[in-house]
Order: C-alpha cells, then sequence, then structure tokens
C-alpha cells in the first residue's frame, strides 16, 4: 500500500529556507506587522504552491478560537431549485470571508432542527445562517437566541436578531408601477392569496400595490383568490372569464399563478398584452418561459444569501438590523409597453 506523507509547515519553512514561525507570520496574513521581506513572503509561497500545503484546520482553530465554518439551518432552501440560489451567494460570501457552510436540512420538522443545532453547536461553527423557503414570520428555536445567528428570508418580530428579506412591498409598489406607468386605465385585478401561515411575501406585495394605485388615485378593483400554483390559478381565473369579468391589468403574485392565468385568457379568447397586461412576482425560470415573457419583479436570491453571511461576518453583527433588499424588475412582453423590455 502507498501512502503519501502530509506536508506540513515545517517543509514549507526548510523549502523557503525560513523559520517555521516566519512562514506561520506568512500565511497568517502578519509579514508587514513583523517586518517580514518580500522576498521571504514570496519564497513561502512559491513553496506551499510548490508542495500543496494545506494549513491545520484544527491547530488554526485553536490559535484563533475558530473555526472557518458557518451553520446554515434551513427549512427546504437546500432541496429547492430556485431558492438554493441563496445557498449559492451564501457559499461565495463564505469563501470570501475564509470560510466554509455546513449545511443541514429540517424539512419542517422540529424534532431534526433541535438535532441539527445540536449539532451544529458540536461543530463550533462561528455562526448560523437560519433560513426559510417562503418569506416567513417565525419565531427562533431558544437556542439560537444565544448565538452569533442572522435570519434569511424570514424576520423574528419577537427578537433583534439581525435580518436579511426581499422587500416585497416595494415590489408591490414596483409591480403596480408598471402598469400605472404603461397607461392601463381600465381594471386592475390582483390574483392570488398567501395561504402560508405567517407569510410574509403575499400581505406584503399587496400591500404595496394598494398604496401606489391610491397614490395616483386608482385602487384594486378585486383580488381573485387561489393557491398559488398553475392548475389552481387557471381554474380561479377561467371560472371568473366565464362569469364575464373583463380585466385590463392583472397582478399575478406569483409566476406559477401567472402561468395559470396566460392558459386561463387564452382559453376564454383573450391575448396578452393586447387585451390584458400581466405583472407577475419571483423571476423564476418559468417566467422566462411564458410567451410573451412575463414581466416580473423578481426575488434577489443570490445577494439574499450573500447579504446574510457578510452580516455574520460584520463586526457589528448585533446592531445590523432588518435589511430589506430591493427586488429588481424582470423586463418581458406582457405590458404594452416599450419601457419595460422586449416582447420575446
Amino acid at each position: 500500500m502507498v501512502t503519501t506523507k502530509k506536508v506540513t509547515l515545517t517543509d514549507v519553512a526548510e523549502r523557503a529556507g525560513v523559520s517555521t514561525t516566519t512562514a506561520s507570520y506568512i500565511l497568517n496574513g502578519r509579514s508587514a506587522e513583523m517586518r517580514i521581506s518580500a522576498d521571504a513572503e514570496r519564497r513561502v509561497r512559491e513553496a506551499v504552491a510548490h508542495l500543496g500545503y494545506r494549513p491545520n484546520r484544527n491547530a488554526r482553530s485553536l490559535r484563533t478560537r475558530t473555526t472557518s465554518t458557518f451553520g446554515v439551518i434551513s427549512d427546504f432552501v437546500a432541496s429547492g431549485h430556485f431558492a438554493s440560489q441563496m445557498l449559492a451567494g451564501a457559499s461565495a460570501a463564505a469563501r470570501a470571508s475564509e470560510h466554509l457552510l455546513v449545511i443541514g436540512e429540517t424539512q419542517g420538522d422540529p424534532a431534526l432542527e433541535h438535532l441539527l443545532i445540536e449539532e451544529m453547536l458540536d461543530r463550533q461553527v462561528d455562526g448560523i445562517v437560519y433560513a426559510t423557503l417562503t418569506s416567513l414570520e417565525v419565531r427562533v428555536p431558544a437556542e439560537l437566541k444565544r448565538l452569533r445567528t442572522v435570519l434569511l428570508n424570514c424576520i423574528d418580530p419577537t427578537t433583534s436578531i439581525p435580518a436579511v428579506l426581499p422587500d416585497e412591498y416595494a415590489g408591490g409598489r414596483t409591480a403596480a408601477g408598471v402598469l400605472l406607468d404603461a397607461g392601463v386605465t381600465g381594471e386592475i385585478h390582483v390574483i392570488g392569496e398567501d395561504p402560508t401561515p405567517n407569510a410574509l411575501a403575499g400581505p406584503g406585495r399587496l400591500e404595496g400595490i394598494r398604496t401606489r394605485l391610491a397614490e395616483a388615485g386608482r385602487s384594486v378593483t378585486s383580488v381573485v383568490p387561489c393557491h398559488w400554483g398553475v392548475e389552481d390559478a387557471y381554474e380561479a381565473v377561467d371560472a371568473w372569464l366565464r362569469r364575464g369579468a373583463r380585466p385590463a391589468g392583472l397582478l399575478c403574485l406569483n409566476d406559477r399563478i401567472a402561468m395559470g392565468v396566460y392558459q386561463a385568457l387564452a382559453g376564454n379568447g383573450l391575448h396578452v398584452p393586447r387585451d390584458v397586461s400581466i405583472v407577475s412576482f419571483d423571476g423564476s425560470e418559468l417566467a422566462t418561459w411564458l410567451r410573451p415573457r412575463v414581466v416580473s419583479v423578481a426575488l434577489p436570491f443570490s445577494e439574499l444569501g450573500a447579504r446574510a453571511v457578510q452580516a455574520l461576518v460584520d463586526p457589528g453583527w448585533a446592531d445590523v438590523g432588518t435589511v430589506r433588499l430591493p427586488m429588481p424588475l424582470a423586463p418581458g412582453g406582457s405590458v404594452r409597453s416599450p419601457a419595460v423590455g422586449s416582447r420575446g
């Protein structure tokens, strides 16, 4: 059996022609502080590259009292393709701060959540990101209130734990503003309801929509209730149209609703955007498949994950507060206005 001897810091120091202490100072970013020459630093880094040296993470943890790891505890984020962009953003920000992510998914099971928190504590992670797939009001487990924790896509109003969320209210204002800017003068309806207890997305979006329309002397004509799925939206809107509804503008609370709405409109002889202008939310890949592509107020998932980790790294972490990130507008051709993009 062939074995490979692990490269040590001593091996690096010997190849570079410096002491082990000097090599350690260089690799820990203390060259300037210890007045180490640029030539010595160059030789050490060349030796590291040549030998393939990797620092001993356990030894570093003993010196710095940190593990260079962050924990992520989520409900369904890790298994959701769309929302997994949050993890991609968080991972990139963690690497930038020389940390790794340890990810655990609870699938909504409180017992499993407790076990995952215990595992993170045993690993002595430097901080925890507590994330939810949908934007929710939560009650954070008691153990996390004693740790360096940041909430991602959720908020606990009973605590001062920092939180990073999309600005759903501003997103609602943006969506309503698109229809107003396009000169939609007829009835404007909202399609969807928020069936999830403690949900923030639907209520926030609807509040923003109502406020923006009121500023223009307008109002939501009605809310057509349906669950946030393609089939449910199709059935609700198809029945509504068959009763004689003829909307000028529709604000769909997510892209899956928009897909069902497109099908219902087509089945009732109505064309998008000639007869009905549509704006949606989420900015998912689904929005790009619709023809014409639906104008959608996007969730900045990658930026959400990155900001949550950056908040953990922040020396003033406890004072970060609640950060609400803008929801950008993804252009499309579902509104009769050149201001919102192409019709492809």
